[in-house]
């Protein structure tokens, strides 16, 4: 790991009954934003000053949400993985800290892995007992819009998520077209975009309760959600209780339009008072 002065860092903390960002650190080549809110809610959003990442940058981020604090955390449009040219990969490591009652949305838009391009994020979460995450992992085949379709040479993402010091969570995936038939039906058959969302927090808390709701509700056809239609979607999705404070969500498609309205349902849901008491994406597109 890299030291604690390489590391961005950003804090978010109650004051006057608003969650305020009073903490900002960014190092190149991330760049990150504030966009102020009508609600209490702090929204942050990553960016960076290349329009995407190359072989060799390395993104460290420390997040911490304090007592009673709500954050979303996005990007600022699609993580562009560029070709490496050298054989280096690209990564991201972020590590978060959640204090009691505090709320973290993590919802970015997708990575878009290019040709010969390598990638590897690494999510570390430690939560308080009644803290609450959310957390999205979305990539794409490559540049869809140009016929660019699993050509990337390797990608790694993962997930680990400790509550008072012992681990929920750890999901990991790695991929690498060269070694593996990516059309095979036992890999992504003709689905371009991959979609997963992960809900872990204390399962007798209000929050969490509905929110694990909404998530099994997805995935009902025939109009269970008046946001979300299954049987109007050309997604395969799957949502489950994978153990207890733990739910996954997961939705494959051909296209990122195809999983907009997915998108919208929950943050619709997180849109609203109980969460972060403000629409993301109504103002970004």
């Amino acid at each position: 790991m890299k030291e604690a002065s390489e590391w961005s860092e950003l804090e978010v903390a109650e004051i006057q009954e608003k969650s305020t960002l009073i903490t900002l650190k960014n190092l190149q080549p991330l760049k990150i934003l504030n966009p102020g809110t009508h609600s209490g809610s702090c929204h942050a959003v990553l960016s960076t000053y290349g329009g995407g990442m190359v072989s060799g940058d390395k993104i460290r981020l420390r997040v911490a949400c304090g007592r009673n604090t709500r954050l979303f955390l996005g990007t600022q449009s699609n993580t562009k993985v560029f070709r490496s040219s050298d054989g280096a990969a690209a990564e991201q490591f972020i590590v978060g800290e959640l204090e009691e009652k505090s709320l973290a949305v993590v919802f970015p838009d997708p990575v878009v892995l290019q040709e010969d391009s390598r990638y590897r994020q690494v999510q570390h979460w430690h939560l308080k007992p009644d803290a609450l995450l959310f957390v999205v992992d979305w990539f794409h085949s490559g540049r869809m819009d140009r016929g660019e379709k699993f050509v990337f040479t390797s990608f790694l993402s993962e997930l680990k998520v400790s509550i008072a010091g012992k681990v929920v969570l750890l999901d990991r995936f790695a991929f690498s077209p060269a070694e593996n038939i990516a059309a095979s039906p036992a890999n992504f058959d003709r689905y371009q975009t991959m979609f997963s969302a992960y809900l872990v927090g204390n399962p007798e808390e209000e929050r969490f309760i509905r929110l694990a709701e909404k998530l099994l509700q997805l995935k009902m056809a025939e109009g269970a959600s008046p946001h979300f239609d299954l049987a109007q979607q050309a997604v395969i999705l799957s949502a489950s209780r994978v153990k207890e404070g733990v739910y996954i969500l997961r939705a494959m498609a051909e296209s990122r339009i195809d999983l907009l309205a997915l998108c919208d349902a929950l943050l619709t849901e997180l849109a609203t008072d109980s969460y972060l008491g403000f629409h993301p994406w109504k103002r970004k597109y």
